[in-house]
């Protein structure tokens, strides 16, 4: 057994190693929800992300636990998904399209996302576009499937 697993992890690391991989990226999100995020590596395969976002004149704080494996079998191309929560302060909002409230609230909720990113190899950077539904189970109760977004990163360290 121990022999069947060192040998996966060396064809693994042998089939990933000329990838434009990092262990960090720092950048901007933009979409309905524009802000921060932070994307680290803590397996070959697993990232911890962490969100800053503006939305309905407040913000969000937002953790994700992401699953990435090669897309396409095209160099720096990853789908990834995964799961999370996030918990916001929203100020009311009387001017929305849709409906009129001029409360505020603080929420939690959990997350889901899935998205595709490419990691550029000649410059240190890397796109993504990503869903991020939302329920909140706090506060202004309900679902947002609305998180279509665009990151920019830059990245540093090798995974």
């Amino acid at each position: 057994m121990k022999k069947l697993l060192i040998s996966l992890l060396i064809v693994t690391a042998a089939l990933t190693a000329g990838a434009q991989d990092y262990q960090t990226g720092i950048g901007f999100r933009g979409g309905l929800s524009n802000g921060l995020t932070v994307k680290h590596f803590i397996k070959s395969d697993v990232a911890l992300e962490g969100l800053l976002t503006a939305r309905w004149q407040g913000f969000n704080i937002t953790g994700l636990y992401e699953w990435h494996a090669p897309a396409f079998s095209a160099p720096g191309l990853y789908w990834y998904y995964g799961a999370g929560a996030h918990l916001g302060f929203w100020e009311g909002y009387s001017k929305h399209p849709w409906f009129k409230d001029d409360k505020s609230y603080s929420v939690l909720g959990i997350d889901g996302i899935i998205g595709i990113e490419y990691n550029i190899g000649e410059i240190p950077f890397n796109i993504s576009l990503d869903w991020k539904p939302a329920l909140n189970l706090i506060g202004h109760t309900n679902f947002w499937g609305d998180e279509l977004a665009f990151s920019v990163r830059y990245v540093f360290g090798n995974r």
